[in-house]
């Protein structure tokens, strides 16, 4: 589906959102595709490794650019043109999947592909309730975000106190908190494309949201029931 670069009203807003919603699950899933391989990829070189995981400044500097890029995401595909967006969404996924080849010191491979696969299956019957539901999640994506800070806090106090009890509270309740978020993500996108307002970038913004909701639930997933390396 072609969109224009302007703001305009859709002809057949049904039609037309159901398009642009599937549009959006497939540049998601074009950017977990990229992640993958990119993490696959460093994880089977030595020498991508130590570049990536051997050198602190390397590594968090490309969390700092993940961070940077998630910020301006929005703001810039607003303006910019789909290209322009497509390739920073690609850039954050690829430095994602980098930062997340040292999942594969410490998880085996066959843990993080069934992980993988639960997170997915998840992720589609959470993504079928917030496009069939009719109740409003609004409230309950409201309360979600707000609950996220307490995550991040509490994540921020555990690297100081290695409680192992406060540990899995966290990821029980970041499993919770980005299931009910990936419903209220997808009923949000599904709302703004019906109603007939969408900027030309609308599915890669909706994209890189429900990207980082399949993400965020993977890893508290792969906390709680992944396999460590001995």
């Amino acid at each position: 589906m072609n969109y224009a670069t302007q703001r305009r009203p859709l002809s057949q807003p049904l039609a037309s959102a159901n398009d642009a919603l599937w549009v959006t699950y497939r540049w998601m899933s074009l950017g977990l595709a990229v992640t993958a391989l990119v993490a696959m990829g460093v994880a089977s070189s030595p020498a991508a490794l130590q570049i990536v995981v051997g050198n602190p400044i390397v590594f968090y500097g490309l969390l700092f650019a993940q961070l940077g890029l998630v910020f301006t995401f929005s703001a810039v595909a607003q303006r910019a043109s789909t290209a322009v967006t497509a390739a920073m969404f690609f850039l954050y996924a690829a430095l994602t999947g980098a930062t997340f080849s040292v999942l594969f010191l410490r998880y085996t491979s066959s843990s993080i592909a069934g992980v993988f696969f639960v997170t997915a299956g998840a992720f589609a019957g959470l993504s079928a309730v917030g496009l069939f539901t009719k109740r409003d999640l609004s409230a309950i994506g409201r309360f979600a975000i707000f609950a996220l800070i307490g995550v991040i806090l509490a994540s921020v106090l555990n690297i100081f106190v290695h409680s192992t009890g406060l540990g899995f509270a966290i990821n029980i309740i970041g499993v919770v908190l980005f299931a009910a978020l990936t419903a209220y993500d997808t009923q949000k996108l599904k709302m703004m494309f019906a109603s007939g307002e969408a900027h030309a970038n609308l599915p890669l913004v909706g994209a890189l949201t429900l990207y980082l909701d399949f993400i965020n639930m993977f890893l508290f997933l792969l906390r709680l029931g992944g396999s460590r390396r001995d």
